[in-house]
């Protein structure tokens, strides 16, 4: 820091409205009353207004009250895609007053174990398709309350049973799996229609849910994210993004996973609150049907990140697509390259506005506005947040200089489930967390990222932390020691390339990829695979990852 340079904050503007509500669900009924005929989800062709929504989680709500004995603060996990259960089910639990966390579909035994263990959940929503992990890891945790779902299930006759026949016995999606206990999650819907039902009274600082995110440890942990922080959340996202919408006029491309932060409180939460559209799209990454599915109907917002925009900015029948409607893309999840950001653009004549979060802000800390894009800046502080960037000892830097980014906010989480010692390294006495991201604070309000101070590895927009891959390959017979690092990538943002020092020269990259699949989700699998004689060490021992991600050598 220069002699005479000051610290600096940027604040946003101040936050209107939150004391206005106590709970998510004080949001929910209000958005309830406004928008009771307006669409609120649609997912393969179904849609729900709000008025379906009221009714179908209360149902399960009511199911909740009556017929188990779950009190409020127990928590519910829910293990499901992008489909109309979720928001049914979500909205339900907190009308029971019960914590939502959120679980990613895609997780392997050990992630799933971990999860609901570490959580305390007492119950469950998954989808049938990955019920057999379920079984296989029931035992190690405290799930009283079993309710599957399958694909189809929020669709009328005969829709439902053709959808769940196709994906069960065509596509074989579905493993044998055993769990008698279990009931379906329709069943709940249709036995609480005959039950009564009391919305439970929340306090703002009661814990909404659970969102699970990695640690520099390796292991996930529980973030609280309270009543106050969500409704701040859906504020801030209302003063930042909501003045270029029409409350219940707007119809919304949703294709990131709902289970995700990003879009469980800007599509589940924020669009709930201003009445709009959100089109659920279940898989992605199947970009035929996901292009024919955004030829059905004009749409005017599009919720995405870096390597979707790319993906389909590169497919002839996208750019055939109208998008006379469209004028709201918002990134975020993961840097926007300009390149990619200038395409969307040339193609659809609407610029992408990115934005940034963490799971422990709710997310959204800042935002690009709208008729003021900078590209290659995050956008300015939302509403109530105040950010700083600080030095290695802790020292408040200028604005022009470069440090981590702390931040300040009725979004800012309550803590780590159980972790006191973790969530004070995370957050301070004066309610500052700390994102371990280096930036830069300009002198026109906007905010740069230039470098992370953490070794995450960001794959297609999901947080990966080297010591857990490190963690799983090391456990390998034939590996004497690893080390994952983040490696630039066209295709995903980043790629996991893995260094590995073998005790057997015949073991090869493709046996060691076979052997993370078992215990890592797909995205977390190594693309890149090198084998050395030794990994460069400190003094005392710790592996240098930033030299092996400066380093040149083969890949398999």
């Amino acid at each position: 820091m220069s002699e005479h340079a000051t610290a600096a904050i940027l604040t946003g503007q101040p936050l209107e409205g939150l004391d206005d509500y106590a709970s998510v669900m004080d949001v929910f009924r209000a958005s309830i009353a406004r928008f009771a005929d307006k669409p609120a989800f649609s997912c393969m062709g179904q849609t729900l207004n709000y008025r379906d929504l009221d009714r179908l989680s209360k149902d399960f709500a009511a199911w909740l009250q009556n017929e188990t004995s779950l009190e409020p603060g127990d928590r519910i996990a829910i293990q499901l895609p992008n489909v109309l259960q979720f928001p049914v089910a979500v909205f339900g639990a907190m009308r029971a007053g019960l914590v939502v966390v959120n679980t990613n579909p895609l997780y392997t035994e050990r992630e799933m174990a971990h999860q609901f263990k570490d959580s305390g959940a007492k119950a469950i929503l998954i989808l049938a398709n990955m019920a057999d992990k379920l079984e296989r890891v029931l035992e190690r945790t405290d799930i009283k309350y079993v309710l599957v779902t399958e694909l189809g299930d929020m669709h009328g006759f005969p829709k439902r049973q053709l959808i769940n026949a196709v994906v069960k016995h065509v596509k074989k999606m579905v493993p044998k799996f055993s769990l008698p206990m279990a009931m379906s999650f329709r069943e709940t819907l249709r036995r609480g229609r005959s039950l009564s039902c009391e919305d439970v009274v929340r306090e703002a600082e009661d814990i909404a849910a659970l969102q699970y995110t990695g640690g520099t440890t390796g292991v996930s942990k529980g973030t609280m994210l309270t009543h106050r922080n969500l409704v701040a959340n859906m504020l801030q996202a209302r003063a930042a993004i909501g003045p270029g919408l029409t409350d219940g006029g707007e119809t919304i491309i949703a294709p990131l996973p709902v289970y995700h932060i990003y879009t469980f409180t800007v599509n589940c939460l924020f669009m709930m609150e201003t009445g709009n559209h959100s089109i659920l799209i279940t898989n992605p990454r199947d970009l035929d049907n996901f292009v024919k599915e955004l030829k059905k109907q004009p749409f005017t917002g599009f919720i995405g990140l870096n390597t979707l925009f790319n993906a389909l900015c590169n497919r002839d029948d996208f750019k055939q697509l109208d998008f006379s409607r469209l004028k709201l893309t918002i990134s975020g999840g993961m840097a926007l390259t300009k390149a990619v950001a200038q395409r969307w653009e040339e193609i659809t004549g609407c610029p992408v506005a990115e934005g940034y979060g963490m799971t422990e802000t709710s997310p959204i800390v800042t935002f690009n506005p709208i008729d003021a894009i900078q590209l290659g800046t995050i956008g300015k502080p939302v509403a109530g947040t105040s950010l700083k960037v600080i030095d290695a000892e802790g020292n408040d830097l200028p604005l022009g200089e470069a440090g981590e980014l702390c931040v300040k906010g009725p979004q800012v989480m309550k803590g780590y489930w159980n972790l006191p010692e973790e969530t004070a390294k995370t957050l301070d006495d004066e309610g500052w967390v700390r994102t371990g991201d280096i930036a830069v604070l300009q002198e026109d309000g906007y905010v740069r990222i230039v470098d992370r101070k953490k070794d995450m590895i960001i794959v297609s927009g999901f947080n990966v932390y080297p010591n857990e891959i490190e963690d799983v390959v090391t456990g390998h017979p034939d590996v004497v020691e690893a080390a994952a690092v983040g490696v630039s990538d066209d295709g995903t943002g980043e790629a996991i390339k893995l260094f590995v020092v073998s005790r057997n020269q015949d073991l090869d990259a493709e046996t060691l990829r076979d052997w993370c699949k078992r215990e890592l989700t797909g995205y977390k699998v190594p693309k890149f695979i090198e084998f050395r004689d030794e990994l460069p060490k400190t003094n005392v021992g710790k592996v240098l990852r930033r030299e092996l991600r400066d380093s040149q050598g083969n890949t398999e």
